[in-house]
């Protein structure tokens, strides 16, 4: 499985509504970041579909690597 691209090196803060539907972007590519725009097109990655329990400020992955997607974990800290 490829790599996926870093989109940046520190998580971004969105505010989630409870009960909606996020589509988390996996590959890395997309313009919306952290959200999905479709840029995994003909690839191997696909988007990580996730409802918010509860209207909260999260902290998103755009590293791509975290352990808890589509949650920062501060895996971005480790990489070169």
């Amino acid at each position: 499985m490829s790599e996926p691209h870093v989109a940046a090196k520190a998580p971004i803060a969105v505010e989630l509504e409870a009960g909606k539907t996020y589509a988390w972007c996996a590959c890395g590519h997309s313009k919306s970041q952290p959200f999905c725009d479709g840029s995994h097109s003909g690839s191997e990655f696909t988007p990580l579909i996730f409802k918010a329990e509860e209207k909260k400020t999260a902290y998103l992955c755009q590293c791509k690597h975290s352990n808890n997607k589509p949650y920062c974990d501060g895996t971005h800290k480790s990489l070169p």
